[in-house]
């Protein structure tokens, strides 16, 4: 009797890990994505150590180590992280160098588990292009990781140029990083630590500066991921449009081309996303260039894993946000990094399952009295464009209401998920999206469910 009841509790305890293991094995087949998480080596913390800089942000640097985030990648269901040098910048090219080999053999020995993007040593730019050079041809990393500001030297700074022409010519993905503004005035942030408030203005300054150069814009093949929700770019950008043309005519700055400028800009979600953060984000770009970043090993993993359960649930609950939540936590990120040597592609909806369903739904907008006239004539050029020139496109038609005519809405139907964001990056979308962001006041994106698929194709069928 006695046997038989160990044996049993054996078997119970075993069955429990069985149970265990495999929800563990069905969250990471969810290929979850995170593009923001730090790599802290024993040598970047000696180097600051020495330097007398180890309080330079204003916290305690974590401890890291890749086993513990591995394991908890594992129980959180998230396939793949990205790690990017925390902050400060070393004074070393030597420990950069060191950090760099450092995060490429984690990769080595995690395949497909951990990529990274490489530290520079700026403010010194030759120095920089050397490393990044190395980095992406030897080291194959899988981009570049950028400051906003290194001992001064702000992003899109004239000297970095030739840094950018470099990146460009390699198709190169760069992550951005605040650090601390330099110079500093430490007043300013003695009440409110720099992560609470001066990373998003620091963010947006980086950001604001390289676009008011048109950087992004001249180095068009230049990916750059802004970190922390986009900052405060959703509420900076239409500010400065608004305030572009007075500038100008003061001769304070040149023409800004904003469509490409914020073509190359994607956004990871760390820190405070919310159905209202990427709801703002959505007012200046589109939902593939967003990503979830977890911001490892700043945050505690029991609240990075109840944080991500909080995202999955809304991504599914809010009819909006719903259609995106499969390219938020991994599509988006697998289409910027599919190389041979990172991540896998994303596979393409075959024709059977684009023929298991279409994609249909009913824009709700409402625009500014005073920009009505010019929001129709984009959405009718974009609905005529996109109807001509994609076939995946099967109707985009909108219609202004007859009692009120700042409401309109648009009927859209899709073949399939592939050509909805097929769509989304087209020219004439992002020259819709990008040029009626300052018009409209609301809008809401519920995916409708047909009633009635066969007779919805028979339809298309028949015309």
């Amino acid at each position: 009797m006695l046997l038989r009841m160990k044996m049993t509790k054996k078997l119970l305890k075993a069955t429990a890990s069985a149970i265990a293991l495999t929800a563990t094995m069905t969250m990471a087949a969810q290929g979850v994505v995170d593009v923001h998480s730090h790599i802290i080596t024993p040598q970047y913390r000696t180097a600051l150590q020495q330097e007398g800089r180890l309080a330079d942000e204003g916290f305690p640097l974590p401890q890291y180590d890749a086993e513990a985030q591995l394991q908890w990648m594992d129980q959180a269901g998230v396939a793949t992280a990205i790690l990017t040098l925390a902050a400060p910048q070393p004074s070393s090219a030597a420990v950069v160098r060191q950090c760099n080999e450092a995060a490429a053999r984690l990769k080595q020995e995690h395949p497909g588990r951990l990529l990274f993007c490489a530290a520079l040593p700026l403010p010194d730019v030759n120095a920089a292009i050397r490393e990044a050079v190395y980095a992406l041809d030897t080291l194959k990393a899988d981009g570049i990781k950028l400051a906003t500001n290194v001992q001064g030297q702000y992003l899109g700074a004239p000297e970095l140029d030739t840094l950018f022409a470099v990146l460009n010519q390699r198709k190169a993905v760069v992550i951005l990083h605040p650090h601390r503004p330099e110079p500093v005035n430490s007043q300013v942030m003695q009440q409110t630590p720099l992560a609470m408030q001066e990373y998003l203005s620091e963010t947006t300054r980086a950001v604001a500066n390289m676009m008011t150069r048109n950087v992004l814009a001249r180095y068009a093949d230049v990916k750059v991921v802004v970190p922390h929700c986009g900052a405060y770019l959703p509420l900076a950008v239409p500010r400065m449009k608004s305030l572009a043309p007075v500038m100008q005519k003061a001769a304070m700055v040149g023409p800004i081309d904003w469509e490409a400028n914020l073509r190359s800009l994607y956004y990871d979600l760390a820190g405070a996303h919310s159905p209202q953060a990427i709801r703002m984000l959505l007012t200046i770009t589109t939902p593939d260039h967003l990503f979830y970043g977890s911001d490892y090993p700043y945050v505690a993993p029991q609240v990075l894993t109840k944080g991500l359960d909080t995202m999955r649930r809304y991504l599914t609950d809010e009819p909006d946000l719903a259609p995106y939540r499969e390219m938020i936590l991994h599509e988006n990120a697998r289409r910027l990094w599919a190389t041979d040597d990172s991540l896998p592609a994303v596979q393409p909806v075959s024709p059977a399952a684009a023929e298991a369903g279409l994609i249909c739904r009913i824009a709700e907008i409402e625009v500014y009295p005073q920009y009505l006239s010019e929001y129709l004539d984009f959405a009718n050029e974009v609905d005529r464009l996109s109807v001509e020139r994609e076939p995946g496109v099967m109707c985009l038609f909108p219609m202004q209401s007859a009692e009120d005519s700042t409401q309109i809405r648009i009927l859209e139907i899709y073949a399939s998920q592939e050509a909805y964001q097929s769509h989304l990056k087209t020219d004439h979308f992002q020259r819709y999206k990008q040029g009626t962001q300052h018009m409209v006041k609301r809008l809401k994106l519920p995916t409708m469910q047909p009633l009635d698929p066969k007779t919805m194709k028979m339809i298309f069928r028949k015309n």
